[in-house]
């Protein structure tokens, strides 16, 4: 089952990461349409547009991959302070009243919206050759989707820890480190990830005495 969780991780956090790529784009081409309003008078109409479908998609597609690093909002000063089975338990009923719900909602929503966008092949209103809409609709199901296999790995890992005590690894990454220290403080141990407890089984269980 651990290696299942941490397959549905490795997919959220590929896909946030591919997406992430899109914020390089935005700096791209809002750079170019500053630019080219104020140094060459030619502001471009799509501009606009553009930069909110950008912003938007990566917004909507590293979702998943913020939830398979346990990094949503949520309040962490009553919260950080609760054994690991009231964690999971307030995380259970909050992900089978709330999450789940909204998110099939977002998704059946948002097949709707796509559909009827490409059936009227939509484009933005903002200008006359404004780009269109129906990709960027595509997104919101899409999204959903990966939200939702995300989700279910979530419940998992709740009632996982209901039964053990203790919350199930998580693939490693990278994280601030003001959220290390603030873990310290509150007095929660390190979190071990899938790498740390790859390395400690490659490492030698017995030293050798020195001659």
């Amino acid at each position: 089952m651990q290696k299942l969780l941490l397959r549905v991780d490795a997919i959220s956090t590929w896909v946030g990461q591919a997406f992430a790529w899109l914020i390089v784009a935005l700096t791209l081409m809002i750079s170019y349409e500053v630019f080219s309003r104020y140094a060459l008078g030619a502001p471009h109409a799509w501009a606009f547009d553009a930069a909110n479908m950008l912003y938007g998609t990566l917004f909507m597609m590293a979702g998943a991959y913020t939830l398979s690093r346990n990094g949503h909002v949520r309040g962490d000063v009553l919260y950080g302070f609760f054994p690991p089975r009231t964690q999971a338990l307030v995380d259970l009923v909050l992900y089978v009243v709330f999450f789940i719900p909204g998110t099939v909602a977002l998704v059946w929503a948002g097949i709707d919206f796509f559909n009827d966008s490409l059936r009227q092949n939509e484009h933005s209103s903002i200008a006359a050759d404004g780009p269109p809409i129906y990709p960027f609709k595509a997104v919101i199901p899409i999204a959903g989707a990966f939200l939702l296999l995300q989700g279910a790995a979530e419940i998992v890992r709740c009632a996982i820890c209901l039964r053990r005590g203790t919350w199930p690894r998580r693939a490693g990454d990278v994280e601030e480190v003001d959220v290390e220290k603030l873990k310290q403080s509150i007095g929660e141990p390190p979190r071990e990830t899938a790498a740390s407890v790859q390395q400690d089984a490659q490492s030698p269980t017995e030293t050798r005495s020195a001659p």
